[in-house]
Protein backbone atom coordinates (compact mmCIF):
# COMPACT_ATOMS: atom_id res chain seq x y z
CA UNK A 1 0.00 0.00 0.00
CA UNK A 2 1.43 3.69 -0.84
CA UNK A 3 2.56 5.81 1.89
CA UNK A 4 -0.74 8.34 0.58
CA UNK A 5 -2.93 5.51 0.86
CA UNK A 6 -2.04 4.71 4.64
CA UNK A 7 -2.17 8.67 5.45
CA UNK A 8 -5.54 8.66 4.07
CA UNK A 9 -6.81 5.66 5.94
CA UNK A 10 -5.33 7.03 9.07
CA UNK A 11 -6.68 10.17 8.71
CA UNK A 12 -10.61 8.40 7.87
CA UNK A 13 -10.68 5.78 10.05
CA UNK A 14 -8.06 5.81 13.12
CA UNK A 15 -8.14 9.87 14.02
CA UNK A 16 -11.86 10.27 13.91
CA UNK A 17 -12.08 7.29 16.57
CA UNK A 18 -9.16 8.70 18.84
CA UNK A 19 -10.47 12.00 18.26
CA UNK A 20 -14.70 11.21 18.89
CA UNK A 21 -16.52 14.16 20.50
CA UNK A 22 -13.11 15.77 20.82
CA UNK A 23 -14.80 19.54 21.71
CA UNK A 24 -15.71 17.71 24.76
CA UNK A 25 -12.54 17.01 25.73
CA UNK A 26 -10.22 19.61 24.60
CA UNK A 27 -9.64 21.37 27.71
CA UNK A 28 -8.17 17.54 28.99
CA UNK A 29 -5.29 17.17 31.08
CA UNK A 30 -1.80 17.97 28.74
CA UNK A 31 -0.70 14.43 29.63
CA UNK A 32 -4.14 12.88 28.31
CA UNK A 33 -3.02 14.85 25.02
CA UNK A 34 0.23 13.36 24.83
CA UNK A 35 -0.92 9.92 25.27
CA UNK A 36 -3.30 10.38 22.18
CA UNK A 37 0.05 12.12 20.88
CA UNK A 38 1.63 8.26 21.76
CA UNK A 39 -0.82 6.48 19.96
CA UNK A 40 -1.18 8.64 16.98
CA UNK A 41 3.12 8.71 16.70
CA UNK A 42 2.80 4.95 17.07
CA UNK A 43 0.52 4.08 13.91
CA UNK A 44 2.78 6.81 11.94
CA UNK A 45 5.88 4.24 12.52
CA UNK A 46 4.10 1.66 12.17
CA UNK A 47 2.54 2.31 8.88
CA UNK A 48 5.27 4.22 6.68
CA UNK A 49 7.88 1.26 8.41
CA UNK A 50 9.75 4.36 9.85
CA UNK A 51 12.62 3.47 12.47
CA UNK A 52 12.44 4.14 16.07
CA UNK A 53 15.01 7.45 16.22
CA UNK A 54 13.11 9.06 13.45
CA UNK A 55 10.94 11.76 14.99
CA UNK A 56 8.39 14.41 13.69
CA UNK A 57 6.37 12.11 11.33
CA UNK A 58 3.57 14.24 11.63
CA UNK A 59 5.58 17.14 10.39
CA UNK A 60 6.74 14.81 7.37
CA UNK A 61 3.69 13.81 6.65
CA UNK A 62 1.91 17.23 6.74
CA UNK A 63 -0.16 15.99 9.67
CA UNK A 64 -1.32 18.69 12.57
CA UNK A 65 -0.79 17.09 16.21
CA UNK A 66 -3.23 15.88 18.13
CA UNK A 67 -3.25 18.84 19.96
CA UNK A 68 -3.50 21.53 16.88
CA UNK A 69 -5.97 19.17 15.60
CA UNK A 70 -8.51 18.76 19.03
CA UNK A 71 -7.72 22.75 18.97
CA UNK A 72 -9.01 23.46 15.26
CA UNK A 73 -11.99 20.90 15.89
CA UNK A 74 -12.70 22.69 18.92
CA UNK A 75 -13.01 26.03 17.35
CA UNK A 76 -15.15 24.47 14.09
CA UNK A 77 -17.24 23.31 16.65
CA UNK A 78 -18.08 26.28 18.51
CA UNK A 79 -17.97 28.68 16.05
CA UNK A 80 -20.10 26.28 14.32
CA UNK A 81 -22.66 26.39 17.04
CA UNK A 82 -22.40 29.75 18.13
CA UNK A 83 -24.37 30.72 14.51
CA UNK A 84 -26.92 28.36 14.96
CA UNK A 85 -30.20 30.17 14.90
CA UNK A 86 -31.36 28.58 18.50
CA UNK A 87 -30.50 31.92 20.85
CA UNK A 88 -30.64 28.50 23.85
CA UNK A 89 -27.63 27.21 21.79
CA UNK A 90 -25.69 30.46 20.80
CA UNK A 91 -25.72 31.39 24.22
CA UNK A 92 -24.17 27.85 25.75
CA UNK A 93 -21.12 27.97 23.50
CA UNK A 94 -19.23 30.55 24.96
CA UNK A 95 -15.28 29.31 23.97
CA UNK A 96 -13.24 30.38 27.01
CA UNK A 97 -9.97 27.82 26.68
CA UNK A 98 -8.89 27.65 29.83
CA UNK A 99 -5.34 28.80 30.74
CA UNK A 100 -2.73 26.23 29.92
CA UNK A 101 -1.25 26.04 34.11
CA UNK A 102 -4.13 25.40 35.09
CA UNK A 103 -3.49 21.21 34.98
CA UNK A 104 -0.03 22.09 36.81
CA UNK A 105 0.88 20.84 40.31
CA UNK A 106 2.05 23.78 42.42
Amino acid sequence: MSLRNKVTLYKAVVRPIMTYASPVFAHIAPKQIHRLQVIQNRFLRRATGAPWFMRDLHVDLELPTIAQFLKSASRRYFDSAGAHPNPLIVGAVTYRPLPLNIFRRI
